[in-house]
């Protein structure tokens, strides 16, 4: 970022820097099914990065704690947590398009009332529309690996994320994670064990059984049919 200490400073003096990505968007074919549900439930469930700062109790009608997940997919297991929890407000980020549509047709079908969604990357939407300490949980499901060393910068288990997650987590709000790839599991845990400012709700200060409000996927089903694992990673946000 040469002279700038950070981004804020260079957006203040005027000057563009790139973003190294965590995703590469692969946008897929839009089905007749998920184009409806996008033109239907857009309206009621869609939210836009150019709302700005949200007033969550404004975008929900209520006041109940807030759950958000950063790449929910194709929303299957979004929506089950959602319609589990009526208790809860969950909002789902996605950049790719056919998720969106994917994850709204459910929430169609399920009667869900409890969810919204971005279509948009995870940290702009952090940055321009989560006001800070709002979030009850911060959730990040099988984020991409991205294995080869040189592209461990694109991970986006990072300080720098682990911080700005902080700041948006309601006091002794959580920071979720969960890989089915070892070696990213011992990669967040050392990452997240740099952070001061949260605690490893884990009792052996690793990895957690994982929890029953998150729905086990097809996939995990079929990887832990071929000795795959999970790990699971819960983190309390202190101070």
């Amino acid at each position: 970022m040469s002279r700038f200490q950070n981004q804020a400073e260079a957006e203040a003096a005027g000057v563009y820097i790139s973003k190294i990505k965590s995703f590469v968007k692969r946008e897929g074919r839009l089905t007749n099914a998920q184009a409806r549900a996008i033109e239907v439930n857009w309206p009621s469930m869609g939210l836009s990065v150019d709302m700005g700062l949200l007033d969550l109790n404004e975008v929900f009608g209520n006041s109940n704690p807030v759950v958000l997940e950063i790449g929910f997919g194709m929303g299957k297991s979004l929506v089950e947590m959602a319609k589990n929890a009526p208790e809860l407000n969950f909002i789902g980020i996605e950049v790719h398009r056919p998720g969106v549509g994917a994850c709204l047709a459910d929430a169609e079908e399920a009667g869900v009332t409890n969810l919204r969604v971005f279509e948009h990357d995870a940290i702009e939407v952090l940055d321009k529309c989560i006001a800070d300490h709002s979030l009850h949980r911060l959730q990040l499901f099988f984020p991409d690996p991205w294995h080869k060393k040189r592209h461990h910068k694109r991970r986006i288990v990072q300080t720098e994320f682990a911080q700005r997650v902080h700041k948006k987590l309601a006091p002794q709000g959580q920071l979720h994670m969960a890989t089915d790839w070892e070696p990213y599991a011992q990669y967040m845990l050392e990452v997240m064990q740099g952070q001061d400012n949260y605690k490893n709700l884990s009792p052996t200060n690793d990895y957690i059984p994982r929890p029953e409000y998150r729905p086990i996927t097809k996939f995990e089903v079929r990887g832990q049919k071929l000795g795959h694992g999970v790990w699971d990673l819960l983190f309390g946000a202190q101070g």
